[in-house]
């Protein structure tokens, strides 16, 4: 495992460049005029007030640039310290409304500007959203029943959604929302979220009212739901450890407003939460960014 600092925000494929080679007279140049795909999330000095009879500075000029691998989507982890814009961010990504739309630069998706909260972005708070008149399978089921899918359908693919994030289908199908633990309505969102194949995964502090070992088992779910779904993920948190053991990527912002300081990428080991916990690897990377956190959080 390594940790790469890399501040300049590279583009360019880590693999070696082969030498270029002949190309054959029957050869198609589809090839070679193909566009390349745009970025799944681009800030461009993206800068965010909010107005009133003393206006506030959220965020200010956060540039940062995630590319597209529809083979895997990248893990990002924002780090910060309390009020320096994090959910700002992650709700401009959204298109929720006050953060969106921005004060200035610009946010792109897929090349495109921002548009306003649609499906094609998933979102789990650290609150458990729910629908406490409807049964969990209902509740997991929500966003297929706006799209017109027929009630049949619908049931059997969140029944199979109960199943891949833990719950039982027998027990706990018909419960309601306030029947669940904590853990279990988290299992819920995140269910209702995946369900719809987002292309973009948002999720503000999803773990943070949980026990610790709630928490591990939590982290190792989302990671292979993550696998499996290939989504990019943006993951707000104030643990340490989490975003270590979550990301490929962490943004770590300044102090308000915020903008971003440095960016961490890391490699991924395949251990589980429980296991990178016992690493002396992973602790020293913990303990690295834990100082430079306490740096930031230093009074001036």
């Amino acid at each position: 495992m390594s940790t790469d600092i890399d501040p300049s925000h590279p583009t360019a494929s880590d693999a070696a460049i082969a030498p270029a080679s002949p190309v054959a007279p029957s050869a198609s140049p589809i090839a070679s005029t193909a566009k390349p795909t745009p970025p799944v999330v681009e800030f461009r000095n993206v800068g965010k007030v909010y107005g009133g009879a003393k206006p506030f500075t959220a965020i200010k000029n956060v540039s940062f640039t995630i590319e597209d691998r529809p083979d895997h989507g990248e893990f990002v982890c924002i780090l910060g310290p309390s009020g320096c814009g994090k959910s700002t961010v992650l709700r401009m990504i959204a298109g929720l409304a006050p953060q969106y739309p921005q004060s200035s630069g610009d946010v792109l998706l897929f090349g495109r500007q921002v548009a306003p909260a649609a499906s094609d972005r998933g979102m789990v708070f650290q609150d458990y959203t729910s629908f406490d008149h409807l049964h969990v399978w209902e509740n997991i089921a929500f966003g297929l029943e706006c799209r017109g899918m027929p009630r049949t359908e619908r049931k059997a693919l969140a029944l199979d959604w109960m199943q891949k994030v833990g719950l039982s289908r027998e027990k706990d199908a018909y419960k309601y929302p306030h029947q669940l633990s904590g853990g279990m309505r988290q299992r819920v969102a995140i269910a209702r979220s995946l369900i719809l194949k987002p292309r973009i995964m948002l999720m503000d502090e999803p773990f943070g009212a949980l026990d610790p070992a709630t928490r591990l088992a939590m982290q190792d779910l989302l990671i292979n739901l993550w696998k499996e779904q290939q989504s990019s993920v943006f993951f707000i948190t104030h643990a340490i450890d989490e975003a270590c053991f979550l990301s490929d990527r962490i943004l770590i912002m300044s102090p308000a407003p915020g903008t971003i300081l440095r960016e961490i990428k890391i490699e991924r080991s395949g251990k589980t939460a429980s296991e990178m916990q016992r690493d002396p690897e992973f602790q020293n990377r913990v303990f690295e960014v834990r100082e430079f956190m306490e740096k930031l959080e230093q009074p001036e």
